[in-house]
C-alpha cells in the first residue's frame, strides 16, 4: 500500500491504494492494482491497472508496461477490494474450525523471474495467506511508517497466519457474490459450523446461514440453541424454512416449531412435504421432555420374516440420517417389536439369511410418556446406543438416539 508506480519513462503514475480481486474469475490472484493517479483532481476516481499490464524493474518497482493506460475504477461491486473488503473482517478458517478477524494480507509475485519474462508469462500477484495474530495487527498499527522499522517491531512476534485455500469469506454487504464454498462446509462436522454461526456477530451469521444449502442448513439448526434457531429463521418466509426443516431429524424439526408461535409454526408445517408434514405434527403433540417428545420416527423395521437381503436394500432406500443407524427392528404384525439385529451382523450373514435366525441385542424399550429422566436412567443401565420407543399397546412409534440423551443431559446441567 502507498508504493509509487511508476511509468516507462521512470516518471510518477500514482500511488498503490488498493488491490481489486474479480472474485468470480478468480480468488486467488489479485486481478488489478488500484492507483491514485499522480494528476488526478480532488474528487476524481481512482484508476484499475490489470497486473497484467505491470513489470518488475531491476531494483524491484513496479512499472507499467509501454501499452498500458489505467482505466477508472467502476464504482459498482465488481471486484473485492482486499483493503476494503477483508482487512479487520471476520473470516471462518475452515481449516481450524473457528472464526478470526484478519490483520493483514500477504500477497506474492509469480512469473516476476527473467526466465519467466522471455517466455511470455504475465507477472501475476498471488494471494497466499491471511495474518490473523499480532504481527499483522502491529502493521496494521503502524500502517504508513516506513517499512524497515515496522517490519523490525512486528517480526517480535510470531506469525500467525491461515493459507488462503482454507479461507472463506463472509460479508453481508456482498453474499450475494462472495457465497461460502459449499464442498468445505459439508465436510465440516455440523457442530463445528453451529460454532461458528455463534462466534460471528448478528449479520454476518445470518449472511453465512442463508449462504448455505438446505441440508447443510437443518444440520447446522439441529446443532444450535433454540434461541439462535429462532434467530437465524426470522428473516426467511415459511417456503425457505419448510425446505430446511424437511431436512431436519423430524424430532429436531418438532422441538423446532415449538418454540415458535403457532401462526407461525403453522405457516411453515403449510409449506411441508404432506408425508413429513404428518411426521412432525405427530411429534408436536407429545411433551419435549417426554420420550416421545426426544424421539425420531426415522428408523428401519422389517417384518420378521425378512432376510438380509431385504434388510439391506432398506438401508439403501432409508432416506434419513444413515449414520444413526445402529439396529434393525423386527417387528410382528401388530408392529410390536419381535427381535433386534445390530448392524454389523449383516455384514457377517449370507444374503439369503433370515434375521430371526441372527444373533439378537438385548429389547429395552420405554413406553412413550416416559419423562427424560427414565430415558436417561435406561441408556446409562444398558449402555444402549439407542432405545426404542412404543405406545401403550407396545407397538414401535420412534427411536430415541444416544445424541438426544446427551443433549438432554446438557441442557439440565
Amino acid at each position: 500500500m502507498g508504493t509509487v508506480v511508476i511509468d516507462a519513462q521512470g516518471g510518477t503514475v500514482g500511488h498503490v491504494r488498493e488491490f481489486a480481486v474479480a472474485h468470480a474469475a478468480d480468488s486467488s490472484h489479485v486481478h488489478g492494482i488500484v492507483l491514485k493517479m499522480a494528476s488526478a483532481k480532488r474528487g476524481d476516481r481512482h484508476s484499475l491497472v490489470p497486473v497484467t499490464h505491470l513489470q518488475l524493474t531491476a531494483s524491484g518497482a513496479m512499472q507499467l508496461r509501454e501499452t498500458a493506460r489505467p482505466a477508472p475504477l467502476p464504482d459498482d461491486d465488481s471486484y473485492l477490494l482486499l483493503e476494503r473488503d477483508l482487512l479487520d473482517q471476520q473470516i471462518i478458517d475452515v481449516n481450524g474450525h473457528k472464526v478470526v478477524r484478519v490483520n493483514d494480507v500477504d500477497l506474492v509475485w509469480e512469473n516476476c523471474q527473467p526466465e519467466s519474462r522471455e517466455n511470455g508469462l504475465a507477472l501475476s500477484l498471488r494471494i497466499a495467506e491471511v495474518e490473523v495474530g499480532m504481527r499483522g495487527a502491529v502493521r496494521r498499527l503502524l500502517k504508513g511508517f516506513p517499512r524497515e522499522p515496522v517490519d523490525t517491531v512486528a517480526n517480535r512476534f510470531s506469525a500467525s497466519v491461515i493459507p488462503w485455500d482454507f479461507v472463506d469469506l463472509i460479508d453481508p454487504a456482498r453474499r450475494v457474490r462472495l457465497k461460502v464454498d459449499q464442498d468445505r462446509l459439508s465436510k465440516m462436522h455440523p457442530s463445528d459450523i453451529a460454532d461458528i454461526l455463534e462466534e460471528l456477530a448478528p449479520a454476518e451469521r445470518q449472511a453465512l446461514f442463508e449462504s448455505l444449502d438446505e441440508e447443510v442448513a437443518a444440520e447446522a439448526l439441529e446443532e444450535v440453541k433454540p434461541k439462535m434457531q429462532q434467530s437465524l429463521i426470522e428473516s426467511l418466509d415459511s417456503e425457505e424454512i419448510a425446505a430446511i426443516v424437511e431436512e431436519m431429524d423430524p424430532g429436531a424439526a418438532a422441538d423446532l416449531l415449538s418454540e415458535l408461535t403457532d401462526e407461525r409454526s403453522e405457516a411453515i408445517l403449510d409449506e411441508m412435504d404432506p408425508e413429513e408434514r404428518q411426521e412432525v405434527e405427530e411429534l408436536l403433540e407429545f411433551s419435549g421432555d417426554s420420550a416421545a417428545g426426544r424421539m425420531t420416527t426415522e428408523y428401519v423395521a422389517l417384518p420378521a420374516t425378512a432376510i438380509v437381503d431385504q434388510a439391506i436394500n432398506a438401508l439403501r432406500d432409508f432416506e434419513g440420517d444413515i449414520e444413526t443407524i445402529t439396529d434393525i427392528y423386527l417387528l410382528d404384525e401388530e408392529e410390536r417389536i419381535t427381535g433386534l439385529v445390530p448392524l454389523v451382523q449383516l455384514l457377517l450373514s449370507k444374503a439369503e439369511t433370515p434375521l430371526a435366525k441372527l444373533p439378537q441385542g438385548h429389547i429395552v424399550t420405554c413406553i412413550v410418556d416416559a419423562n427424560g429422566r427414565k430415558v436417561a436412567e435406561l441408556f446409562d443401565k444398558y449402555n444402549l446406543r439407542s432405545l426404542p420407543v412404543v405406545d401403550h399397546d407396545s407397538r414401535l412409534v420412534g427411536v430415541v438416539h444416544a445424541e438426544q440423551v446427551i443433549a438432554l443431559l446438557r441442557a439440565n446441567r
